[in-house]
């Protein structure tokens, strides 16, 4: 998934079903200077979701 926020960053937020953020980094990655923008925060994104899916993850172990 990392290697498709890196080639194709808006592809990475539609299947993570965030499609206007999507189309807005579509936007971003029409322009050449754009493409490593939208790559980064793509990847920063797709990081920053599993941290939250890990977090909410050990909180729900911690709770039972």
């Amino acid at each position: 998934m990392t290697l498709i926020a890196i080639f194709f960053p808006f592809i990475s937020f539609l299947f993570r079903g965030k499609i206007l953020t999507g189309i807005i980094c579509l936007i971003l990655q029409l322009s050449l200077i754009g493409w490593i923008p939208a790559a980064i925060w793509a990847v920063c994104s797709l990081q920053n979701s599993r941290a939250n899916k890990r977090t909410a993850k050990i909180l729900k172990s911690m709770r039972k």
